[in-house]
């Protein structure tokens, strides 16, 4: 689609957002000089909870409306990211050149299912003009979309006297740590366990019983509450080198089990300049976060325990129940649902995960920085989730590119970047969803591009091969579509020898190319003695020196 045919349909969709009726998800703003970034994520996060919509700025928000244009946000790009770390769902921006000025749209998807959206601590919603804090009901019914939240019922029988008293102070320290709140330091167990919403007036949950509980409560009131460490060195079956059961609650064994696999975790070694520098198999943050992830989304209500299995080179944490409803391999970066919302929030409490949803973007974020095979859910079906992380690091060099384009950019590159910059790397196709993510990157020098129109390749930057001693390698990859496109040439000479070709009819066999481009190859080929060019009375004809072997020459 052309430039202008795509600006005149965005004019025609902009017409018609004007025209809406009163209560679709539309909200208009002035924003003439500029507007809160605060605000604008507000509005995006309460049209997410209603089910996705648009913020369109630059247009009076009363009816007759009319484009007045805005300067807001002048880095569209970079907004839409911030906007995306900040509420988490697809946020999409398009800039409208209209004739009365700039316009901003943007676009943003419906929450999770089952999973209400929140900014600075509040689910925001919208009520006429303004921006307020979700009804409980309203929170109720969309809680109520994935089924119950089996961790935070009653657990019937279970007590206080149930819990170990250290866990729960591990817990009281790191929320302290987390929300600078010293105060949490005067309560008594039961108080801070209320204010975590983790005792009700009916009882205790069974998400305390899961982080606090003792070996004998869990035995007797939830035996599958439980994650079971092995260390195999081979994948020969038969009895774990190592194995280790803790039936008990989270808080008790968590940092415990992140020793014993740092015990056997081995350091790769690879040069970088004058420095030797060395990675890990199993990234900590990354092995936590997993961890962390099979602990809040198992299913509690089936039977089968989590298994954390470690390899030399993998570890693969395999837990009970499929993936949440509306979850799936292909947007898990995307959308977060969690099973255990108790068990979730908890841990956000505390710090042991930044953001609720967020931990599979850091692992895949950390496996690309590290130059290892992305993680993988094969094996994993609707009563099985099964996460394997690689701990082979397949390109130092990749690494060194990384941490080098992150130095000098100073750019913070979110997990889709880093997706893209590996498919390159990899040349593999790049999906649709991170196609918009080229021009920034080839606008920072991160990228370049080779041919043009639907023949276009990308590579990293010269910069990257340089690093990694290959400037062999890019020179080759840099080069290969002209030296094919000259091979096409010189072949299609050569057929219609000894007749000759003129530039029209050159354009048809390289369509992705521009006739000035064609010219440049033809003159190339022709320095080097392997083509012509004859001026005729209306035109130019293109000839080859010699036709090839076996061609008749008359």
């Amino acid at each position: 689609m052309s430039l202008g045919k795509a600006q005149e349909e965005l004019l025609e969709r902009l017409e018609q957002w004007l025209q809406a009726q009163e209560g679709e998800r539309l909200e208009f703003k002035e924003a003439k000089n500029q507007f809160s970034f605060d605000n604008l994520a507000k509005y995006c996060c309460a049209l997410a909870n209603e089910g996705g919509g648009k913020v369109i700025l630059g247009v009076t928000d009363h009816r007759p409306r009319r484009v007045v244009g805005t300067q807001a946000f002048p880095q569209p790009e970079d907004t839409r990211r911030s906007l995306m770390q900040q509420v988490p769902v697809r946020i999409d921006v398009k800039e409208i050149p209209h004739p009365d000025g700039r316009v901003l749209v943007f676009e943003v998807a419906s929450r999770p299912l089952g999973t209400p959206l929140k900014y600075q601590g509040i689910y925001w919603a919208r009520e006429a003009d303004s921006l307020v804090s979700m009804s409980e009901d309203k929170l109720r019914n969309i809680f109520a979309e994935t089924g119950r939240d089996f961790s935070a019922e009653v657990c019937p029988g279970a007590g206080m006297e149930h819990l170990d008293a250290q866990a729960i102070e591990d817990f009281r320290r790191r929320w302290i740590e987390k929300s600078g709140n010293t105060a949490l330091s005067g309560l008594n167990h039961e108080q801070l366990l209320r204010d975590a919403e983790l005792l009700l007036p009916e009882g205790l949950t069974y998400a305390a019983l899961i982080l606090f509980g003792t070996r004998e409560a869990l035995g007797r009131f939830l035996a599958q509450a439980e994650v079971i460490f092995e260390y195999r060195s081979t994948e020969a079956a038969g009895p774990a080198a190592d194995r280790k059961e803790y039936r008990q609650g989270f808080f008790t064994f968590y940092d415990e089990l992140w020793q014993i696999i740092n015990l056997r975790n081995e350091r790769q070694h690879y040069q970088d300049g004058l420095f030797l520098r060395d990675i890990p198999a199993f990234d900590e943050r990354s092995v936590r976060e997993a961890v962390l992830n099979a602990v809040a989304h198992r299913d509690y209500q089936l039977p089968g325990s989590v298994f954390v299995r470690q390899y030399p080179k993998r570890l693969v944490i395999e837990s009970p129940g499929g993936f949440p409803p509306g979850i799936t391999v292909e947007n898990i970066l995307d959308w977060q649902a969690p099973r255990n919302r108790r068990i979730a929030e908890a841990f956000q409490r505390c710090g042991l995960v930044e953001r609720s949803g967020q931990g599979m973007n850091l692992i895949f974020e950390q496996s690309i920085r590290q130059g290892k095979p992305q993680p993988d859910f094969t094996g994993t079906d609707a009563h099985h989730v099964v996460l394997t992380l690689h701990g082979q690091v397949q390109d130092p060099a990749f690494v060194r590119f990384l941490e080098r384009v992150g130095q000098e950019t100073q750019v913070n590159f979110d997990v889709h970047d880093l997706l893209l910059l590996a498919r390159i790397h990899r040349e593999e196709p790049i999906p649709e969803e991170l196609r918009r993510r080229v021009r920034r990157m080839i606008e920072l020098g991160i990228i370049e591009t080779v041919g043009r129109g639907r023949g276009t390749r990308y590579l990293l930057a010269r910069r990257f091969y340089i690093a990694s001693g290959q400037r062999g390698v890019y020179t080759r990859r840099k080069g290969l579509d002209r030296e094919q496109n000259k091979a096409l040439l010189l072949k299609h000479l050569e057929d219609v020898f000894p007749n000759g070709c003129a530039m029209k009819e050159l354009q048809q066999v390289v369509p992705s190319l521009s006739r000035a481009h064609i010219k440049r190859l033809l003159d190339e080929l022709r320095h080097e003695g392997k083509v012509r060019l004859e001026s005729r009375k209306r035109w130019s004809l293109w000839f080859a020196t010699e036709p090839p072997r076996g061609k008749d020459r008359s």
